[in-house]
């Protein structure tokens, strides 16, 4: 039986008190966010607990909203048949979040691409490194104060 987002978000605080900072129940994906040093442990009681078994994680993304980056989840219970949306502040210096490939394998490549596009470390990944550029290619492109370089190798990009 599906339980509703705000029935998992109450599990989560029951299990780890401190790792849910704000509920939006009134958005179109109802999400949760939580401490980022809480991020692997609330995903693997998701993962692990029987009663909710979100055993497919379709998407992790990066959002650069100017005063942070956010690392956005977007996790489904395919037995179960429930859904559910977190959101984690990885800072704005020195953005990061643990990973959570180990748990979900297909979130390696998501990691990958948001480290490539925004430069979130995710810590513990097991092959971070550019998927989309070139290893040496200047910056990270989907940051908001991203400048365009002129050139790359020699080549004119504008």
């Amino acid at each position: 039986m599906s339980l509703p987002p705000k029935d998992v978000f109450e599990r989560i605080r029951t299990r780890f008190p401190r790792a849910v900072t704000s509920v939006s129940e009134a958005a179109v994906d109802p999400f949760a966010v939580i401490r980022r040093d809480d991020v692997a442990d609330v995903c693997r009681l998701l993962r692990d607990d029987p009663e909710l078994q979100f055993n497919y994680c379709s998407s992790v993304s990066g959002v650069d909203d100017t005063k942070t980056f956010w690392v956005v989840y977007h996790l489904y219970s395919i037995p179960k048949g429930h859904s559910l949306v977190l959101k984690a502040d990885a800072g704005r210096d020195e953005p990061w979040v643990p990973s959570v490939a180990e748990l979900w394998p297909g979130a390696n490549w998501h990691e990958r691409e948001a480290y490539d596009l925004y430069g979130i470390r995710f810590e513990g990944h097991p092959d971070l490194r550019r998927i989309l550029l070139p290893e040496d290619w200047p910056g990270h492109p989907l940051r908001k104060d991203y400048e365009f370089p002129e050139d790359y190798q020699g080549i004119p990009l504008r």
